[in-house]
């Protein structure tokens, strides 16, 4: 990067931050243990009415990692955890990265075939899991390496039981805080496999480093600069098992010693209520959630005044909404962008300068991005020039699990090749214009393409089939299904949302579905997503 480019992006940062940062020479694990000494008494988690101050957090990690070690979890293993937002998530976490093991983000919507994929992938042989959603694990089981499984319930305890099952509380409950000793490389070791899609529709595990998941999280906690050690509270409601959750949700509000008020799913009705209760001063979330608050009926009779910064990504930020959120919290809405394999954030809007609407921010501190042509990837472009986003830094991941010439394509020369097509303004502030990969962005949620096809696919009275998204004004996009039925057979929309409900997470499954007599092509025979799009626009017209 040019001496010029360091001096543009540098007169971006708020004076209150550095373009260089400092960071602990520890583990997330290292640097609880101190805040539970500087901090002790702060609440660090709030979920149901229940709460637990840093001391006690941290007791709670260091009797899960002793008995996740007891067990035979050892450094480099791989262990799932499949829960949404509650105590039971971030103790298993930060327990699992005290002992060296690998977190296995698994998402709690999945269904069988989904969970089966990313278990035999992974190769994890122990699974931390909500009793509830343990139905769906057992049934694909035996196609996997899992051998125990540790339970919790939230509310009704489900009674299952087996030799190799084993319930979270009476671990908890019957082993002291004594974990092993284990020498971790922070540069090198793996803390998280954060599993996201690709051009192929492959899912492939993006590796995150402890360095990478510290140094993120440190660098969301330096921005949000005006903040204050142990006395701020965040709204915890992005889905933990997602990087952007767990990094700015989680991670972040530990290292300012905050506490976390848990939201086990986002119900605006809920949320209001929570925040009048707890008075949280940061709600980090995707649009949607800004909107359906917005358009809660009852949203004057709720104090939303104690939320002070909010950090929005996921899909772009529809003007209006930003506005009257700002307008009614008094709130700094800061649009951002990341990724999955750089731990996530990248990008931000300052606190403290200008936000511009529309843009993704300026780059966070210490990671460098650049536009390059979109052939090669090796010609940096100019000022309002489009081309590909790369990025330096950090926070980008070490490689794909058992992927190397996937990892080959995405990390070259130290850059990360995102596969969005961006600009950068005079100023220095990123706009995302597009997206060469297919990927579809509904509610904050990242969905591909060939995910749902490969459904539609097994349909017997499907002839082919090709899925893009489709614009919505509540979830930014929304997948549409594109169907060429068998002659002869009468499918309905009905019919392929309930087969599609039944094999993909809720927020995969197609909300439209147009049927036709052939799919458009290229001349090779790729299905041609862009006119797809066109079609269901026209229909719309």
């Amino acid at each position: 990067m040019t001496d010029k480019m360091e001096a543009l992006l540098s007169s971006c940062y708020p004076e209150q931050v550095s373009r260089t940062l400092d960071y602990p020479d520890k583990t997330l694990p290292q640097l609880l243990e101190d805040l539970a000494i500087e901090y002790g008494d702060v609440d660090a988690y709030i979920f149901a009415g229940q709460k637990a101050s840093y001391r006690e957090f941290n007791e709670q990690v260091g009797k899960f990692a002793t008995a996740l070690a007891k067990l035979g979890v050892t450094k480099g293993d791989r262990v799932a955890v499949m829960a949404p937002n509650c105590p039971q998530y971030v103790i298993s976490y930060y327990a699992l990265l005290k002992i060296g093991a690998i977190v296995v983000q698994t998402n709690p919507m999945y269904t069988k075939r989904e969970v089966e994929h990313q278990l035999q992938d992974s190769g994890a042989e122990l699974m931390v899991v909500y009793d509830a959603l343990y139905p769906t694990v057992a049934a694909v089981q035996a196609n996997t390496k899992l051998e125990k499984v540790i339970l919790f319930s939230l509310g009704q305890e489900h009674s299952l039981e087996g030799d190799d099952i084993y319930r979270f509380d009476k671990l908890l409950a019957e082993t002291p805080n004594q974990p092993p000793e284990v020498d971790i490389d922070l540069y090198e070791d793996v803390a998280v496999f954060q599993y996201t899609g690709g051009t192929t529709g492959v899912s492939k595990g993006a590796m995150l480093t402890h360095a990478n998941v510290m140094c993120n999280a440190y660098m969301v906690k330096v921005w949000t600069h005006d903040s204050t050690m142990g006395t701020e509270r965040s709204l915890v409601v992005l889905p933990l098992f997602h990087s952007y959750g767990m990094s700015t949700s989680m991670n972040t509000t530990i290292l300012m010693a905050g506490t976390m008020i848990l939201v086990p799913r986002f119900d605006p009705d809920e949320v209001l209520k929570l925040i009048e209760a707890y008075r949280p001063t940061i709600f980090n979330g995707v649009p949607t959630m800004y909107t359906a608050l917005l358009q809660h009926p009852k949203l004057k009779d709720f104090d939303l005044s104690s939320v002070r910064i909010c950090i929005t990504g996921g899909s772009a930020m529809p003007v209006e909404v930003q506005q009257k959120f700002q307008q009614i919290t008094g709130a700094s809405i800061l649009e951002g962008f990341g990724l999955s394999e750089s731990s996530p954030v990248t990008n931000c809007n300052p606190l403290g300068k200008e936000v511009k609407v529309g843009s993704v921010g300026v780059v966070m501190p210490d990671t460098y991005c650049k536009i390059v042509d979109i052939g090669t990837g090796e010609q940096e472009l100019g000022v309002g020039e489009i081309g590909e986003l790369i990025i330096k830094g950090p926070q980008v991941m070490k490689g794909y699990w058992n992927m190397p010439e996937e990892t080959e394509i995405a990390l070259r020369d130290g850059w990360l090749f995102t596969g969005d097509i961006a600009k950068m303004d005079e100023d220095g502030y990123f706009y995302i214009v597009d997206r060469k990969k297919e990927m579809i962005i509904a509610g904050g949620y990242n969905i591909y393409p060939r995910d749902v096809e490969e459904v539609l696919y097994e349909m017997p009275s499907v002839v082919e089939a090709g899925v893009a998204g489709v614009p919505d004004k509540y979830r930014g996009e929304t997948v549409c299904a594109f169907v060429v039925p068998k002659e002869g057979t009468n499918l309905t929309e009905e019919d392929v949302v309930n087969f599609c409900r039944e094999r993909l997470a809720a927020y995969k499954v197609p909300r439209r579905v147009i049927f036709m007599d052939e799919l458009p092509k290229t001349t090779v025979g790729k299905i041609l997503r862009r006119k797809l799009t066109e079609v269901a626009a026209g229909m719309e017209e």
